[in-house]
């Protein structure tokens, strides 16, 4: 009904008069999407070609060729101020595994097989009518890529170098760069433009109606969400508001340390350095939304006292509707955070960073025994 009234009303301004109908629009763009979502994702999106070498590859075939045009023309991810993020990866020492490499190539090459058919002219290409491990075999063993000076060599030598490179894995990303290509225009001219443009006008539609009464569609702009470090009860039992590092043990051994249960060698190995108490994870009525992982957690001092990494089972219904009665989002604890990098991955230095402590002075938790500077912030129940 709410819906209803809305397009009634946007039909019903004269400010619309004439404009098309942005529902009706970006329907049609989910019917492409639909269309094309398969060979956007396995060909354009490298689903196909799950291998760092062969990632490597297409930032090669692209970014030389993207070079040649003017800045403001070229794909996004290949513009000026996105190329020292993209020469650091290219340029990475990184061990690459091309055995592993082999693998993934090869089960992603069957994947896409399976996903867009045989007869697909893109897998026909690919695979010129062999298995795709042996495609995968044959590319990996005789591409020179995981050579850090091979790839830099083609990167300065611009796009005539990689023109002329008879190295497999430019040859094949090459050779599928103009379908990619097709089907990425397909997508930001039919569907992400519509989206960008008729779904800002359903936003001016809705907030002419409601104002600040509701907030607004995420966007990828940047919000500060808020709420209480809170337990909750399910099924009549009281779930307190955090776990700790010995909690995390202690499940551990409940289910026999076996996987998916089983902590790493290098907890099992610290165990006995660790303050077993230390707070690990804590939840909140704080609203988020898959993307939110990684956000920081503020106290009302303005103090970082953990990360967002998760929703409890009972938030899945926040996609939709906001309701805080058991629905949680969860943390990592800035405690838990300090007293696993410096005991169980000895990476002091990180840690002092973290605190913004000089080298060489010793830190101490909010509980601590370690004397002196700086403390580690701590969420405050409600």
């Amino acid at each position: 009904a709410e819906e209803d009234k809305l397009r009634a009303d946007y039909k019903a301004n004269p400010k619309n008069a004439g404009a098309s109908d942005p529902w009706q629009e970006i329907a049609n763009a989910m019917k492409v999407q639909r269309d094309i979502y398969m060979l956007l994702t396995y060909v354009e999106r490298l689903r196909g070609f799950n291998s760092d070498l062969a990632r490597m590859a297409r930032n090669l075939v692209r970014v030389t060729e993207e070079k040649t045009k003017p800045n403001e023309k070229r794909l996004r991810e290949y513009r000026d101020s996105n190329l020292p993020s993209l020469e650091q990866e290219l340029f990475s020492t990184a061990p690459i595994y091309k055995s592993f490499e082999t693998v993934r190539l090869a089960d992603s090459l069957a994947q896409m097989q399976a996903a867009l058919g045989k007869d697909n002219s893109v897998v026909q290409k690919l695979l010129n009518g062999k298995m795709p491990h042996e495609v995968a075999k044959n590319i990996i063993a005789n591409s020179k890529l995981e050579d850090v000076a091979v790839r830099k060599q083609l990167y300065q030598g611009g796009a005539a170098a990689v023109q002329a490179s008879t190295d497999p894995l430019i040859v094949l990303m090459r050779g599928v760069d103009p379908d990619a290509r097709a089907v990425r225009k397909q997508y930001d001219d039919q569907v992400d433009s519509v989206e960008r443009r008729d779904g800002a006008a359903i936003a001016k539609a809705r907030f002419a109606e409601s104002g600040f009464n509701q907030p607004p569609d995420a966007t990828f702009t940047l919000r500060l969400s808020y709420g209480p470090v809170k337990g909750y009860t399910e099924n009549g039992k009281h779930i307190p508001y955090f776990t700790t590092m010995g909690g995390a043990y202690e499940h551990a051994a409940q289910h026999g340390n076996k996987e998916p249960y089983n902590l790493p060698e290098s907890w099992m190995k610290a165990k006995s350095k660790l303050n077993l108490a230390t707070p690990l994870n804590y939840v909140s009525t704080a609203d988020i939304i898959g993307g939110n992982s990684g956000s920081p957690t503020v106290n009302s001092a303005g103090e970082v006292v953990g990360i967002i990494f998760d929703g409890n089972i009972q938030s899945l219904v926040w996609n939709f509707v906001y309701d805080d009665k058991i629905g949680r989002s969860v943390h990592v604890d800035s405690r838990g955070i300090q007293e696993a990098l410096r005991k169980i991955y000895g990476a002091n230095g990180l840690s002092d960073e973290l605190l913004g402590v000089k080298a060489g002075t010793v830190t101490k938790m909010k509980d601590g025994k370690r004397a002196k500077s700086k403390e580690v912030a701590a969420p405050t129940p409600q």
